[in-house]
């Protein structure tokens, strides 16, 4: 009797990722993959170390898949498991965790699906986790989340991921380019090429088996290559540094044919005292310039930014010049994160905690400023042209879709136009927000 596999990702698109590639090791051995909803015989959560509450997470959906099959197999996997897997291992109901260098190769440890009075704990030391594993998603969205970039080699004092993921590696350009071609050759139209620090490519180790190997190529040169892959209509840059998003790449994307306009560049403080001590490696002024630098380049580009607030040592002044800052900038939205404090972080040793209250009410004002700044994007571009591509939602009669420089778009369901382009304009915004659209006398793109 054929099993059943079902899997939860929590966390980045990397994570969208590598679940989609430990799902197709299942199908090519005959697992039938499964909603997560549904009865199944093993259940794979891949987590998350940046969520708050990841433990808490973890085990509301350990509790969910077990409500559903109580004598299902459940594996974790992900940053999360990396970093505590004995945390992990004592959740009732776990049945095998699996660190970094571990969770590709899953389907090895499952011998025996016999439930587990304690689970099983295979975790490497993170420097072992020094090789590359691609990965890309597949099935899941309309849009593939590329992976050609792990690990990282900064040590932001916030932030747990260099140990959870190790240190930066990537892909070679000619394998990165052969999945973006396996891609297109499935009819996929758009690629999201992902990675921890995506503006690291090039660096250290490159695919497993060849520990220690420089793949000596630069981000640039991989943009460049990638641009030339026939079949795909759109590729999409996900998060990356602004010290490593360089004034050439910036030029390439603004007269590429296939790489769409926008960037979303973490900042994370407006302040540079705060900035330095995140130890981040830039201040500001980089940022600003970095901004000017494509909407001079691509006026119509999206820009998106990430930013933490409540950071120990953040002042209210400190504050308002990160919000100062932010308002006065051209950007499209951002993505705001409350700080939290991580074990094995020297950020949590650091004096001036601000209270959790503060940091709040910080983080409602910041999103309020962002909701600000999509409408405003969004209304300087009603009246255009632009293409769209559709996914394959549906919610209340409606689907949606993204412009090439993301302005999210409603239009009244119609399964014939899931992963189309097609030429629309951008007539008015409706109560939620959301663009609404007609479409031009035209014959569907791609």
């Amino acid at each position: 009797m054929t099993k059943k596999v079902a899997f939860h990702t929590l966390g980045c698109k990397l994570n969208f990722s590598e679940t989609s590639t430990i799902a197709r090791l299942f199908e090519e051995q005959d697992y039938q993959k499964v909603d997560f909803k549904e009865p199944s015989d093993i259940y794979v959560i891949n987590t998350c170390s940046v969520t708050a509450n990841a433990d808490k997470e973890c085990k509301l959906i350990v509790k969910s898949a077990l409500s559903v099959s109580p004598d299902a197999y459940i594996v974790v996997v992900g940053c999360y498991a990396q970093l505590k897997p004995e945390e992990i291992a004592n959740i009732e109901g776990v049945d095998l965790v699996l660190g970094a260098s571990e969770k590709f190769k899953l389907l090895n440890y499952l011998n025996d699906l016999t439930k587990k009075t304690k689970a099983e704990i295979y975790s490497c030391e993170i420097e072992e986790a020094n090789f590359f594993v691609d990965s890309y998603s597949f099935g899941d969205r309309t849009r593939v989340f590329l992976k050609v970039q792990d690990g990282c080699d900064y040590n932001c004092s916030f932030c747990t991921i260099p140990l959870a993921r190790g240190k930066s590696r990537s892909d070679s350009i000619e394998n990165a380019v052969n999945n973006a071609k396996k891609v297109a050759e499935q009819g996929k139209k758009e690629i999201v090429l992902t990675g921890v620090n995506l503006g690291d490519f090039g660096k250290g180790g490159a695919r497993a088996g060849d520990e220690g190997r420089g793949t000596r190529d630069t981000f640039l040169e991989l943009v460049k290559e990638m641009d030339k892959v026939e079949g795909i209509e759109r590729i999409r840059i996900s998060s990356i540094e602004p010290n490593l998003l360089k004034d050439e790449t910036i030029e390439y994307v603004s007269k590429s044919a296939r790489f769409v306009p926008h960037f979303h560049i973490p900042l994370q403080s407006g302040s540079n005292k705060i900035l330095k001590a995140m130890r981040r490696r830039y201040l500001r002024e980089l940022y600003a310039d970095r901004v000017a630098t494509i909407k001079s380049l691509m006026p119509h580009c999206c820009i998106g930014v990430d930013v933490i607030v409540g950071f120990p040592g953040e002042t209210d002044e400190d504050f308002l010049e990160t919000y100062n800052f932010l308002n006065e900038l051209n950007i499209s939205y951002l993505h705001v994160f409350t700080y939290s404090e991580r074990d094995n972080t020297d950020a949590i040793l650091l004096k001036n905690v601000v209270p959790v209250a503060v940091r709040k009410k910080r983080n409602k004002m910041l999103r309020i400023l962002s909701a600000k700044k999509l409408r405003s994007f969004y209304e300087a571009h009603l009246g255009e042209t632009r293409t769209v591509l559709f996914e394959a939602d549906h919610k209340e009669g409606f689907m949606h879709g993204f412009t090439d420089n993301y302005i999210k778009v409603k239009t009244p369901y119609n399964p014939a136009l899931i992963n189309q382009l097609r030429e629309v304009t951008l007539d008015a915004l409706d109560a939620d927000g959301e663009v609404l659209v007609s479409f031009l006398e035209k014959e569907l793109v791609g």
